[in-house]
């Protein structure tokens, strides 16, 4: 097939000498690459559809169309390209199609496309929007591959994942011998997984000369990106951008938050059409904006139109919006978030109206004490230059502070401030497979770094000299923290499997608990306590899972209204359900024992808590004074009990233990220990 579509697009067409042509020229032969042809999809061979002619109609309205003969250029001519360009420039959807062009051009004999995302929720819109392009199959020759869900096939051309699922599967593919181009996109967030990704391609492409790196971006590329891979003179497309509309600075008297609800109000009752997106900083923030914003819009004049506020929560599941789906009617949706990443809402064309209040939310990872501390910061001028560009030309951007305010000129990268464990322990992996380097654009903390190293150390993931043990090979075979891997691990020696693999799978999801509004949440925790188990919450997570799976197991039950009524998310038990049966198939792939279900047993209750000891064993806090002041042994420090806990003051069922094992402690947030477990010193 790929040889009769080169017969028929011509051999030279992606040849590596063709000229480049100015802006007015790319787009006329774009157009002419579609017409040549012949109306056989170059892809899968079969005629187009009337679907495709519209959308490539569309598509050809897109700023970074008029980049397409600069980029596949460039792309023949060098390894490295660096695209910048706003959510709306269509780089995410538009380059990975031409990358697939290219390496179809030069038959597969180098590989296939795959394009990394940071949210798996824009993995897969990606995946649907471009396969709807390219007018081919989901899951055939273009697919996606998210954490829990594959959706495509080893014949798939292109294909969007998560820059963590990439990684993974580097243990297996240490070269990505599999690509032939990689495109990383959303560069400019710098997440840790992003970063490790871009310093280990660099030493992959110095022993894979024929593999082409994509970086995509919204804000300028730092030197220190530019010089990470190919130094100053690394080739740099700039796409046009689409314009904004009118910026307004504000002060917020009352305070943000009042001001952006107010705002949403005053714009509902103004009738400009167009959806408004809010930028908050917490996702109690959210949360509360919607429960306002949906009571105020029930006594709104019907004459304005319904007012349909969405929380967007990236990362979480739930019921997110389908963002490419436009609202019908006289409705307006509010998109209410905390997520620093405008490229979230790449789909949404609605967008008349932004309102920013500058902030973010960072967890910051202290080493000495081994906890995070929240901080709240201003997002930098390239996230608010993003933020800006989604209302378009006609739409307006309210920026609730002073047009004075010194914004920090970039993102701080993750990999400075943030627990690495995780990472130290796959790059340990990678020296195995043959990847000794990972050359970093920004080091990391050095009392990060060491700290790491300690961690693994004392989980006996590394032996005598440092290098990677049998059971660090094992713990990075698990999609786990390491502590977590540890304990599952431990669990086939206290044969106690089948428990411990619900509690990973439980903990590694995102909770199951849903807090409601302040007047529901006397109900909830009523319900929560239906759950509570003695010995601690991990026990009543075990509780909470079982009783989940007898309601699916029962035909007359339905399980979305069972959770519901319980106050427990439904997609976070999926997700965990869907967790358990990936760890469990793991767990039998390596050969590992799983012991028979026996929860409820003293036998079985004293083994879960030696597992959990054996990851968490530095996670451990003594009441001193009867209180519940904890003291927690490692740093020294005093925390109490989150109030949600079966031990929290709120659930007066069970009393104060002396010592527990906690599974998180937040140092600024509420200095409070979360999923906590009764321990006593013989155990």
């Amino acid at each position: 097939m790929a040889e009769d579509v080169t017969t028929l697009m011509g051999e030279d067409y992606f040849e590596g000498d063709s000229p480049c042509c100015s802006d007015t020229e790319a787009l006329s032969q774009g157009d002419k690459d579609y017409d040549d042809i012949l109306e056989l999809n170059q892809f899968d061979g079969l005629p187009y559809s009337s679907r495709f002619y519209k959308l490539l109609k569309e598509r050809r309205e897109l700023p970074v169309w008029k980049a397409k003969c600069e980029f596949v250029d460039t792309l023949a001519r060098g390894q490295f390209v660096v695209v910048r360009g706003s959510a709306k420039t269509g780089r995410s959807s538009q380059i990975p199609q031409w990358c697939a062009e290219f390496c179809l051009s030069d038959k597969f004999q180098h590989g296939m496309v795959v394009c990394t995302q940071i949210h798996a929720q824009q993995a897969v819109d990606l995946a649907l929007r471009v396969a709807d392009e390219m007018d081919v199959n989901i899951g055939h020759e273009v697919g996606y591959s998210i954490p829990l869900e594959t959706c495509c096939t080893n014949d798939t051309v292109l294909r969007y994942c998560t820059d963590d699922m990439l990684l993974r599967e580097m243990m297996s593919d240490p070269l990505l011998e599999r690509y032939g181009v990689v495109v990383v996109d959303q560069a400019h967030q710098r997440t840790v997984a992003t970063d490790v990704l871009q310093g280990l391609l660099k030493d992959i492409a110095l022993q894979r000369p024929e593999l082409r790196v994509v970086l995509l971006t919204a804000a300028g590329p730092s030197p220190e990106q530019l010089a990470h891979f190919a130094g100053p003179a690394v080739p740099t497309i700039h796409l046009e951008s689409p314009g904004a509309g009118e910026v307004v600075h504000s002060s917020t008297g009352g305070g943000y938050f009042c001001s952006a609800l107010r705002l949403v109000l005053e714009i509902h009752h103004s009738e400009e059409e167009g959806d408004v997106v809010v930028f908050l900083v917490t996702k109690q923030e959210i949360d509360l904006a919607r429960e306002i914003l949906c009571h105020e819009g029930q006594s709104l004049p019907p004459v304005l139109g319904e007012l349909l506020p969405v929380a967007v929560h990236p990362g979480q599941p739930g019921n997110l919006p389908i963002l490419g789906e436009e609202q019908t009617g006289r409705a307006r949706r509010v998109f209410l978030t905390s997520s620093p990443n405008e490229d979230f809402f790449w789909a949404v064309r609605s967008i008349s109206f932004i309102i920013d209040a500058g902030l973010e939310k960072r967890y910051v990872y202290n080493p000495r004490i081994r906890t995070n501390s929240v901080i709240i910061q201003p997002i930098s001028i390239g996230q608010a230059e993003g933020r800006k560009q989604l209302a378009g030309p006609a739409g307006k951007c309210f920026r609730l502070y002073p047009k004075d305010r010194q914004l920090p000129a970039e993102t701080r990268p993750r990999i400075v401030e943030s627990d690495i464990t995780s990472t130290v322990l796959f790059l340990k992996r990678m020296e195995i497979a043959g990847l000794g380097h990972c050359d970093f654009i920004d080091r990391p903390d050095p009392g990060g770094l060491m700290q790491a190293l300690e961690e693994l150390d004392y989980l006996a993931a590394l032996d005598n000299d440092g290098n990677l043990s049998e059971m660090g090979i094992i713990m990075s075979e698990l999609p786990l923290e390491p502590q977590m891997a540890k304990t599952l691990l431990a669990s086939c020696e206290f044969d106690c499997v089948s428990e411990v693999v619900i509690v990973a799978a439980m903990l590694t999801a995102p909770t199951c608990f849903v807090v409601p509004s302040v007047e529901l949440k006397p109900e909830a925790t009523q319900c929560h306590m239906k759950f509570q188990h003695p010995e601690g919450d991990h026990f009543t997570l075990i509780n909470i899972y079982k009783a989940f799976k007898q309601c699916q197991q029962d035909a007359r039950c339905n399980v979305e209204k069972w959770c519901q009524d319980l106050y427990l998310n439904h997609a976070a038990l999926l997700m965990a359900d869907a967790l358990r049966a990936e760890l469990t198939d793991t767990l039998k792939r390596i050969e590992l024992p799983i012991s028979v279900p026996a929860f409820g047993s003293r036998t079985n209750t004293v083994n879960i808590k030696r597992a959990l000891l054996a990851g968490f064993f530095m996670q451990v806090a003594r009441d001193v004074d009867g209180s519940g002041n904890y003291f927690i042994l490692t740093h020294k420090h005093v925390a109490q009990i989150h109030p949600l806990s079966g031990y929290g003051p709120k659930s007066p069922k069970l009393g104060l233990p002396d010592w527990v094992l906690f599974h998180e402690h937040t140092f600024s947030e509420d200095n409070c220990l979360r999923t906590v477990t009764h321990i006593t010193p013989e155990e």
